[in-house]
């Protein structure tokens, strides 16, 4: 299905080939949705007639990102004013134990007509901190290609073998789970554990780190990874104030039950979908899944983070937006108008890279 007035939508980012993490595969899912229905893509700001811009990475040297929002306020006073912005929020200070992301995300907002959170809990999170955009935002789970990863293949613990675990992350930091995946290869030295678990761990891990007792392989993607997954039983995360992530649903999607922590927008995504834990009760809720594994799976057949759906919400937003051209255009000059400390802003920032 091709569009007769096709929306010209440039995307912020740096497309890339190999184990990358999820935000690449959001730019990939979404260019490729958009032109199969006769869209017109791009990643830069050259086109002077652009529809929809979408700002993925404000962050000044970030390796994802074709431009920020100095780049996007220069366009729309000296090319074209008309395009609307879209800010796309997947990143905070907590998820990486860092200061100053949060306030770079919230000061580049200023350019947005309209943001997207990919989660509730991230969303929650920058309403807390003060960013002003409950009237103008919404939410976008992630979901993940699943012409790649899907459950044809998988083949449910007959519970004679032993319990396979899996986990994967692009990102070796230790808020990734690894306190937890620690301690889960500690506990393979057990008898209660070491006859009824393996846990297998995909990707990349902190500088110096080891695991003793589980099977680790380097990063994979695409087809590889998705084997790899449907080869285990249960997907394990332990991620720490996941802004969203895009693991989890890979293993989810593969018809793996989840074990998932409760931080950061985990729950967002695995809630009805398997068995949460924290740091105190991690032992305790892997007994459970053992308990209740049969039941969980049963159930991953209706997950539905997909690429598809996940681009379908995006599509429609961008419409949506495209009817209320005129009256977001009006606001956003009123709001230029009106607060002078947002109009200096814009220019001293605009004014350094004309």
């Amino acid at each position: 299905m091709t569009s007769k007035n096709p929306l010209k939508i440039s995307i912020g980012m740096k497309l890339r080939s190999g184990p990358w993490g999820g935000s690449n595969q959001f730019g990939v899912a979404l260019a490729e949705y958009l032109e199969q229905r006769g869209h017109i893509v791009s990643f830069d700001l050259k086109s002077p007639d652009l529809d929809i811009i979408v700002l993925t990475d404000p962050r000044s040297g970030g390796a994802s990102a074709t431009y920020q929002q100095h780049d996007i306020m220069r366009y729309l006073i000296k090319t074209n004013w008309r395009a609307l912005v879209v800010h796309r929020v997947n990143e905070c200070d907590e998820r990486k134990g860092t200061t100053g992301v949060n306030a770079q995300l919230m000061a580049a907002n200023n350019c947005a007509d309209h943001t997207v959170f990919i989660s509730h809990w991230l969303r929650d999170l920058f309403l807390k901190h003060g960013l002003d955009v409950a009237d103008t935002s919404s939410v976008v789970l992630n979901g993940a290609d699943q012409r790649i990863f899907h459950a044809n293949g998988y083949q449910r613990w007959n519970h004679r073998e032993k319990l396979r675990l899996v986990t994967h992350h692009w990102g070796g930091g230790w808020l990734k789970g690894f306190d937890i995946y620690q301690q889960l290869d500690h506990m393979l030295q057990a008898p209660t554990w070491k006859d009824r678990i393996d846990f297998t761990y995909i990707g990349n891990v902190p500088d110096g780190f080891s695991f003793r007792n589980t099977t680790y392989l380097e990063p994979q993607h695409g087809d590889v990874l998705a084997d790899s997954l449907r080869n285990h039983h249960v997907y394990l995360t332990a991620s720490q104030y996941e802004p969203a992530g895009m693991h989890h649903v890979e293993g989810a999607l593969c018809g793996l039950p989840l074990l998932y922590r409760e931080s950061g927008a985990l729950p967002d995504y695995g809630d009805g979908f398997g068995v949460s834990f924290t740091m105190e009760n991690f032992e305790q809720q892997l007994h459970t899944m053992l308990e209740t594994y049969d039941d969980w799976v049963e159930r991953m057949p209706v997950y539905r983070n997909t690429a598809e759906r996940m681009c379908a919400e995006y599509y429609q937003l961008f419409l949506r937006l495209g009817e209320q051209r005129k009256r977001l255009l009006r606001k956003r000059t009123i709001q230029l108008k009106r607060p002078v400390w947002f109009a200096q802003m814009l220019w001293r920032n605009v004014r350094k890279r004309i």
